[in-house]
């Protein structure tokens, strides 16, 4: 049994952020139904190319991206728009323990599914909202996307190479990094209200914001720009804070040096020749080798293209030197590490026969993440939780489905 099997989340999301939480609460055992539009569905069941491939190696209709937040959920449909659609909704909200929605401001008020709304059927219930800006604030009303968070939030300004080299300019990350983040924090501040739910019988709405979490993920350089007034610079793949840590030229390629502080510097010179960098004032300490970044890097670049990554990386993890390589995605699923912590799985699928997925990272000694169902068909499971949780009838379903409501 999961950590949540306990819990039902109505899944009233769609692209990114929202299935993100609702995925992570599907992985821990919580019954999540997704909440789609008849005909359509998520947006992102369409974001292809690529697509999933069927037995015989030709493109389905599944799209790679739905596949990547949306497995162990049950899929219904229901057309919101309508007063049938929308009775079914607040049905399903007085059974469940959670509602997750990224309309923008005021978007389900219009259909009777806001929180006050949905609270009114259920006390006890978690609501919570995501959306580009929050609930209050003068960008409020405005739809949000990572992309344009990434860029509004500061993110790119910290991204990307220097103005003055070849290539430089503000760049964003390549995952919709806002978008991920900010289902994560949304899924611990539900498990929060749930906690508190436990203790009070209180249910209540969370307000989750692309921008919040974007600023509140700036982290260190968020906190460089508060002790001293100045704007980071875009450092390419250096560290503000931290030297010699960024990529470094090989004989065939790069390598990465995470040198985090003096007596793995030491070790790094000694093997590659130049004991004498480790003494001299000018590189002894972290401090002087950032103050000084700007003579001490062309000559580790002069050091390390002479041999191949590789060899490299063999060298130094010997005298416990953080280093690695700038892995393909290809890379990354054949490395030994990864195979060995399963980060690939693979599940039946109805069109596929198969489905390879990437691996919740979370590792429970008690209560396991389990892999119960691939990203559902749209309305999939419509006529179960129709008649499994809601208790209606063959006859009544049929009627819904001939008024276009499911």
């Amino acid at each position: 049994m999961g950590a949540l099997s306990h819990i039902r989340v109505l899944d009233l999301s769609r692209i990114l952020a929202g299935p993100w939480a609702g995925q992570m609460l599907a992985d821990l055992g919580a019954d999540v139904i997704k909440v789609e539009r008849p005909g359509a569905g998520d947006d992102t069941r369409g974001w292809g190319p690529p697509y999933l491939k069927d037995a015989a190696g030709e493109n389905t209709s599944v799209a790679a991206y739905y596949l990547c937040a949306n497995r162990n959920k049950r899929s219904i449909t229901i057309d919101i728009t309508c007063a049938e659609g929308q009775a079914l909704v607040k049905r399903l909200a007085a059974e469940s323990d959670v509602v997750i929605e990224n309309f923008k401001l005021g978007g389900l008020a219009q259909y009777g599914l806001d929180y006050a709304s949905l609270k009114a059927v259920n006390p006890r219930l978690v609501y919570c909202s995501i959306t580009g800006f929050g609930q209050n604030g003068p960008y409020a009303p405005r739809a949000g996307y990572d992309f344009l968070i990434q860029g509004l939030g500061g993110l790119m300004s910290l991204t990307g190479r220097p103005d003055a080299e070849e290539g430089g300019g503000p760049m964003k990350v390549g995952v919709a990094l806002t978008d991920i983040l900010t289902g994560l924090y949304a899924t611990n501040a539900i498990q929060a209200a749930l906690a508190w739910r436990e203790r009070s019988g209180e249910g209540q709405f969370i307000d989750m914001a692309l921008l919040d979490v974007q600023v509140a993920c700036l982290a260190n350089q968020a906190m460089n720009y508060l002790t001293t007034g100045q704007n980071p610079k875009r450092l390419g793949n250096a560290h503000p804070n931290i030297v010699p840590y960024q990529d470094f030229p090989t004989a065939d390629g790069y390598m990465i040096l995470a040198i985090g502080n003096d007596a793995q510097f030491a070790r790094f010179c000694a093997e590659a020749g130049r004991p004498e960098l480790a003494t001299d004032p000018r590189y002894a300490t972290n401090r002087a080798r950032v103050e000084n970044r700007s003579t001490l890097i062309p000559a580790l670049k002069h050091l390390t293209i002479e041999r191949s990554t590789a060899d490299w990386i063999a060298a130094l993890e010997a005298k416990a030197v953080p280093c690695g390589p700038i892995n393909t995605l290809a890379d990354v699923f054949a490395d030994p590490q990864v195979q060995s912590r399963g980060l690939k799985i693979d599940m039946p699928h109805p069109l596929a026969g198969s489905v390879s997925l990437v691996a919740n990272p979370m590792r429970f000694s008690v209560t396991p993440v389990e892999y119960r169902s691939p990203p559902p068909a749209l309305g999939e499971h419509t006529e179960q939780i129709l008649q499994g949780t809601l208790g209606l009838s063959v006859a009544e379903i049929d009627a819904l489905k001939g008024a276009g409501v499911i």
